[in-house]
């Protein structure tokens, strides 16, 4: 398992490299009915989650509710809406993978959150401005 580890964080180290990232984001993990799963899942985060902090990239954690809410509308959302609404959002044709699914849906999760940070901050600013 070490070697596994050391893997994800040479190869996130990689990706930044080659493509710059300004933030990134990660589901939190989930835990279920098997423990261990959990546990290498959470094991593999870290080394994710490491290489970002090394590479001074933020990370922005949303849990799995989230995730489905921002994407399909509905924090229990199956797995299968999850596909096909991150497939028609990003107008992706063919085949995608769960896991490219899932990770797509993060993505589309941040974005969302982003913007409405964003325009609340705007909001915000516009609020506080003087008026004379």
């Amino acid at each position: 398992m070490p070697e596994k580890l050391a893997a994800i964080h040479h190869q996130i180290s990689d990706v930044i490299r080659e493509w710059r990232p300004e933030e990134a984001a990660v589901e939190e993990v989930f835990v279920s009915r098997n423990a261990a799963s959990a546990l290498k899942l959470g094991q593999a985060r870290g080394a994710a989650i490491a290489a970002c902090m090394v590479s001074r990239v933020p990370v922005y954690e949303y849990a799995a509710r989230s995730v489905k809410q921002a994407v399909v509308g509905t924090g229990a959302a199956a797995k299968q809406q999850v596909q096909h609404m991150a497939k028609t959002l990003l107008k992706i044709r063919g085949r995608l993978p769960e896991d490219g699914a899932d990770a797509l849906a993060i993505a589309l999760c941040h974005a969302h959150n982003r913007l409405h940070r964003y325009n609340a901050v705007i909001s915000t600013r516009r609020n506080t401005r003087r008026r004379y």
